[in-house]
């Protein structure tokens, strides 16, 4: 029997646009639960493994709507940059007088999303960010190198939470001038006993780009491929989600 070819394969998947999509960590996770993934980035990525376009998320995204483009797709995931109101980055941002150069993107992305009339996904890290915490996923979930705990809200689907499972032990790397060895990776910044580019690749199952900045910005595949299938798994064979 002839094997399809991957655009023969693409036109068998449900179509999955990924908005901020970075190096495609998220984009990852989606093909492999059985989507074709076209990505947006502000940044040029010529490591982004997929079919993307190179512009600002949001424009593009109302172009899409306002031009019919938009029905091409099944499903949006969104990941606004968290620089707002990340907790890792609140303080810092704070107590260097930088609470006012980034711009929360959160409540713009869910109006389009909205208007797309599509189910989708907005993911942020742990912080201030407002939006509803419908999963919260864990790299201990997926047996990974890294705890990155993120949270997803989901417009027009649900899914089930999964149960969170208790750390192993320390993320590696120095606290108050002391070092602490442990399971895990810590996926954000320089020094402090963090990881090699190796090590990083490895914790979060992402080998098809070696920037560290990109690594540290991705979400793990793991994560998303298991958003994917869950919503997969609850589409009738209609295409209408089952209630």
């Amino acid at each position: 029997m002839t094997q399809p070819t991957p655009i023969r394969r693409d036109r068998l998947r449900p179509r999955l646009l990924d908005l901020f999509s970075c190096a495609g960590g998220a984009t990852m996770g989606y093909h492999r639960a059985g989507f074709a993934v076209d990505g947006c980035d502000i940044a040029h990525r010529p490591n982004y493994p997929f079919p993307y376009h190179h512009g600002d998320a949001l424009t593009y995204l109302a172009a899409l709507i306002s031009s019919g483009g938009i029905h091409r797709y099944s499903f949006v995931h969104a990941s606004p940059p968290c620089q707002h109101g990340c907790a890792l980055t609140v303080g810092t941002n704070a107590s260097q007088g930088w609470g006012r150069t980034h711009v929360d993107l959160v409540a713009p992305t869910r109006e389009l999303l909205d208007a797309t009339g599509l189910p989708y996904v907005i993911e942020q890290p742990n912080g201030r960010a407002e939006i509803r915490k419908d999963l919260t996923l864990c790299g201990e979930m997926f047996g990974l190198g890294v705890i990155r705990h993120r949270n997803f809200e989901l417009g027009g689907w649900t899914a089930q939470q999964p149960a969170h499972v208790p750390h192993r032990g320390r993320v590696r790397g120095y606290r108050h001038g002391r070092f602490y060895d442990g399971p895990y990776v810590a996926a954000y910044g320089n020094g402090g006993g963090k990881p090699s580019v190796p090590e990083l690749q490895a914790a979060m199952g992402i080998r098809w780009t070696d920037v560290r900045e990109e690594l540290t910005e991705a979400i793990p595949p793991a994560y998303t491929e298991s958003i994917g299938r869950a919503y997969l798994a609850a589409v009738a064979p209609t295409g209408e989600v089952a209630a």
